[in-house]
């Protein structure tokens, strides 16, 4: 969350209504969904408060207003880990949601195996351990490159990576889990049969 001030438009057929409301509905439509340098992504605003008095500008007749808000941002960096929702499976990987944004996992990224493409079924399986990833799945991932659209934040370039240990698809990594506490139990069985 933080704290920004800016200025909106005030269109003078709106002048009528109840100006909090106004004023509250035209920072949501202005801000939400914007890029902000140094914040990210404008994902929902609130506490909407107007700062002094409105200005009419000469020859425009709209009321130009200051604000203050609280935004709720999002701002994918580098190597952060991320939980997502694969939302698209194409031919060269897929695509997730993380956030309010989507984010590419490359195929040479998903995992250590030859990948299988399914595109009838939405689906990418891994040729030798069988492990799949479908629409719906939920994965943890590595951010590894961020180019953000400054004018069409939903249009940014995230590249992600599910390739190092504790990474991939939700069931992958609980199953890498099992496995390793698998042989701690059965050495702790062993030792207790040699007494």
């Amino acid at each position: 969350m933080v704290k920004i001030e800016d200025t909106i438009r005030i269109p003078p057929h709106l002048f009528s209504e109840d100006i909090q409301k106004v004023i509250e509905n035209m920072v949501h439509k202005t801000f939400e969904g914007t890029y902000r340098k140094g914040h990210g992504v404008i994902v929902v605003t609130d506490k909407v408060e107007p700062i002094g008095e409105g200005v009419i500008i000469h020859g425009d007749g709209a009321m130009y207003q200051k604000v203050r808000f609280d935004a709720l941002v999002f701002m994918p960096m580098l190597q952060e880990v991320v939980d997502g929702i694969v939302c698209e499976v194409v031919e060269f990987g897929a695509f997730c949601h993380i956030g309010p944004i989507d984010a590419l996992v490359h195929m040479s990224q998903i995992m250590n195996d030859f990948i299988e493409v399914d595109i009838d079924n939405e689906r990418l399986v891994g040729k030798e351990n069988k492990r799949a990833l479908t629409v719906g799945s939920t994965v943890r991932a590595r951010i590894v490159a961020v180019s953000m659209n400054e004018l069409s934040p939903r249009e940014s370039k995230i590249g992600l990576t599910m390739r190092q240990p504790a990474l991939g698809a939700h069931e992958w990594i609980e199953e890498d889990r099992k496995e390793k506490e698998q042989p701690k139990k059965e050495g702790k069985k062993k030792k207790k049969g040699k007494k």
